[in-house]
């Protein structure tokens, strides 16, 4: 008596898992993205002229050629629309993926959860160089030289935090954060020095710099950003495989053919790259990086190819719902989105620290 086989078998556990995960990423990642369709839609027509979300997204559709749906009916609501709200929320979502995706980035570099641009001083550092371009009114490079400054000056503090943290091969987290205070320190006491120095003007907006803000956004902001990020996107997702094997340890990859000091600069100046353009003109919104970054790797896991692209995508979004507080949530006034980043992101990082302490038996 014989027995015939069917060709098809069950999955085993093994492979049920990563198909598992796949669909939990592809889903995360719509779901992501529709999220952030929305919320653009519906932020950008909330403001003192109020405009109904189907009259945005027919503006949207006329403007790219389709005789869908309905335009404002106010007489300001297209020019609204166009010259002041699109322009913010488009560099609301340059920015936000530019900081989620450079806290990935260094998350992976450095080996550890508590990693973010603003919290090793990269922020602050491009901040700074921005100050010096607003009191010494130094304009190279016309309106790049804003940009250009604030990539040098995150670069510097980035190579300083990376090569003072480091000791005998490896970065320990406790090194990192600290470093990153004393380096967050001598940027703040630079920031104040050119307060100082400048007249009533230059400190507004140096103190612009400080509170973060998308206030007063133009389209040629928006151009002059665009360039830095998306090539801070696509260099970030060309090193995501070689991020999942520096997680193995630095001699794995080696073994595998991997140069890792030359991957870890790599990924340095794509982080300066990227917070730098953010930076340039918003300002320091902290601890974006920190949370986005650590929230789609507790859904996902850590793999990079699709912790990059949903951080992205979620970094875009949690800062378009912070600028649409931001904008609504007191009349005729704005709040500094920095402030509220910084108090929903000051008491995740204080858990997270306590989390991660606790998980490695201290610090000892």
């Amino acid at each position: 008596m014989s027995t015939t086989l069917s060709p098809v078998t069950p999955a085993t556990g093994a492979e049920a898992l990563p198909r598992a995960r796949t669909g939990r990423a592809v889903a995360l990642i719509a779901g992501l993205a529709i999220a952030l369709v929305v919320v653009v839609i519906v932020s950008a027509g909330r403001g003192q002229l109020a405009i109904p979300p189907d009259e945005v997204l027919g503006s949207v559709l006329h403007r790219i050629g389709l005789d869908l749906g309905p335009m404002p009916h106010h007489p300001q609501g297209d020019l609204t629309l166009w010259d002041i709200r699109f322009p913010r929320l488009t560099l609301a979502v340059l920015v936000g993926a530019a900081l989620a995706t450079a806290g990935a980035l260094m998350q992976g570099v450095f080996g550890n959860p508590l990693a973010e641009p603003g919290v090793v001083g990269v922020s602050s550092g491009a901040a700074f160089a921005a100050a010096i371009v607003i009191v010494t009114q130094i304009a190279w490079l016309g309106t790049w030289t804003t940009p250009v400054f604030a990539f040098v000056g995150g670069l510097v503090t980035t190579l300083s935090v990376y090569l003072l943290a480091r000791a005998e091969g490896r970065t320990e987290v406790v090194t990192l954060v600290l470093t990153g205070v004393a380096v967050n320190a001598v940027c703040s006491a630079g920031l104040a020095l050119m307060i100082f120095l400048g007249d009533t003007q230059e400190r507004e907006e140096i103190i612009f710099w400080q509170l973060g803000s998308l206030n007063g956004t133009r389209w040629v902001y928006v151009g002059v950003v665009t360039p830095f990020v998306l090539a801070g996107l696509c260099g970030s997702l060309l090193i995501a495989r070689k991020l999942d094997m520096l997680a193995l340890g630095d001699r794995a990859a080696r073994h595998v053919g991997i140069d890792v000091e030359r991957l870890r600069m790599g990924a340095i100046l794509l982080v300066a790259l990227l917070t730098a353009a953010a930076v340039s003109f918003a300002g320091i919104i902290g601890f974006l990086g920190l949370v986005v970054p650590h929230l789609i790797r507790l859904v996902l896991g850590p793999g990079h190819r699709v912790l990059i692209p949903a951080s992205a995508l979620g970094g875009a979004l949690l800062l378009s719902c912070a600028d649409l507080a931001a904008r609504t949530a007191m009349a005729y006034a704005e709040l500094p989105i920095g402030m509220l980043t910084a108090l929903v992101g000051g008491p995740f990082f204080f858990w997270l620290l306590r989390r991660t302490r606790n998980s490695a038996g201290g610090w000892a």
